[in-house]
């Protein structure tokens, strides 16, 4: 009796993961932004702050008629009422944008689907720059029909002194708020605690910066360099020369550049449950 031994098949060399030829594309980054600016408004929270932005406009132009004299209906005043609510929302609606992921445990999913954490974290910077301008663009039209509103009420010309420079020095001061709040986000990753470091910042910290610059004098010549807070309120209602520019660029590197590399950093390793 004999034994054959049949030949074995030869087997075809087994090729790398990284060198197999993709099988699906890559989501489109278009489309990732659309998706975060919709899981922006999806939760009744966002919804209802997306709301509040054109309500606070209304009220607050509503009460620079109702409690203000002939000469506070013009457009600047309006202009102004309307950004105390506006500076306030709007980082509120950044943060959200950003903890969500991880406060709401949607993240999971989110990252499963977008394994690539930077691009969803570029989809939301971008949704905030957009929702900013674009909320900006509404509460300021709300303005101008509450001035023109105004001026027919009282009979008189519509003031409009505030020009097209100082509009865009507000959409930018509101739009710096945002940004700090989006990178308080992406810090913290924690809404309550972001949140509440949002206004520890704002109504604490700056205005103890301003404090030590008034008590101290060897502070108050390096204040605007490091006090962003007021650098970016500044640009609500002041006349902006070169060096406000500087202040301002100076100090966003400390408040907002710098901790945003780390939160980019940290939020793309942090785990997801």
């Amino acid at each position: 009796m004999t034994t054959t031994t049949l030949p074995r098949p030869a087997t075809e060399p087994v090729t790398p993961a990284r060198h197999r030829p993709r099988t699906t594309r890559p989501i489109p980054f278009g489309r990732l932004v659309r998706v975060e600016l919709r899981k922006m408004f999806d939760t009744r929270s966002g919804f209802w702050l997306m709301a509040s932005v054109a309500v606070t406009a209304v009220l607050a132009s509503g009460a620079v008629l109702m409690f203000g004299s002939e000469a506070d209906v013009t457009y600047a005043n309006l202009s102004a009422a309307i950004g105390v609510p506006m500076a306030i929302i709007l980082p509120v609606i950044a943060i959200l944008s950003v903890t969500s992921e991880w406060s709401q445990r949607s993240g999971l999913t989110t990252f499963t689907l977008v394994p690539h954490r930077g691009r969803v974290l570029l989809a939301k910077a971008v949704n905030t720059v957009h929702v900013g301008v674009a909320a900006m663009v509404v509460a300021l039209t709300i303005g101008a029909g509450t001035n023109l509103l105004g001026a027919a009420a009282y009979g008189i010309d519509p003031v409009w002194e505030t020009s097209l420079t100082d509009l865009s020095h507000i959409v930018l001061a509101n739009v710096l708020g945002m940004a700090f709040g989006f990178m308080l986000g992406l810090v913290i990753r924690s809404s309550p605690a972001a949140i509440v470091g949002y206004f520890v910042y704002s109504f604490v910290i700056g205005n103890l910066l301003v404090l030590l610059a008034t008590s101290q004098e060897w502070f108050a010549d390096i204040n605007r360099w490091v006090n962003f807070q007021y650098n970016q309120t500044y640009f609500f209602d002041q006349q902006i020369v070169a060096k406000d520019w500087a202040y301002l660029g100076v100090s966003s590197l400390l408040w907002l550049v710098l901790p945003l590399v780390i939160g980019a950093w940290a939020a793309m390793r942090a785990e997801v449950k």
